[in-house]
């Protein structure tokens, strides 16, 4: 159950930000075993003054176009699943809407599964496990 939180500068249509949306999920559907309708995302828009981004942290040159991808998922996946994820997320974004490779920072937390109620009150994970 990954919650997907994204964060660019202002201005950008709706279509752009629809086109994020699809291709972050279709990602996590192809590599991170996210099942269908497992869809939780947020988008967040930023005025120049309120977002900030390194253009050249580790030797990535970033442009004022950055999209900065949260991803918060359940702690049960291993590193190649991850690499494969991102490596997805930036294949995706370049095809549509057109991110540049370099304008995608990806940030996974992972927290244990009982950490989650999808409605009711209910630890849902929890109860499934317990």
């Amino acid at each position: 159950m990954p919650l997907v939180q994204v964060s660019l500068r202002r201005g950008k249509p709706a279509e752009y930000h629809q086109a994020l949306f699809e291709g972050v999920y279709r990602a996590m559907r192809e590599t991170f075993d996210v099942p269908e309708d497992d869809r939780f995302m947020t988008i967040t828009e930023h005025d120049s003054s309120t977002f900030s981004v390194s253009p050249t942290y580790y030797g990535v040159e970033r442009s004022d176009e950055a999209v900065i991808i949260r991803i918060t998922a359940s702690n049960t996946r291993g590193l190649a699943q991850k690499q494969a994820l991102y490596l997805r997320i930036v294949e995706l974004l370049q095809a549509n809407p057109g991110v540049r490779p370099e304008d995608v920072f990806i940030n996974l937390v992972e927290v244990l599964p009982e950490n989650w109620s999808f409605g009711n009150g209910i630890a849902q994970y929890a109860v499934q496990q317990g």
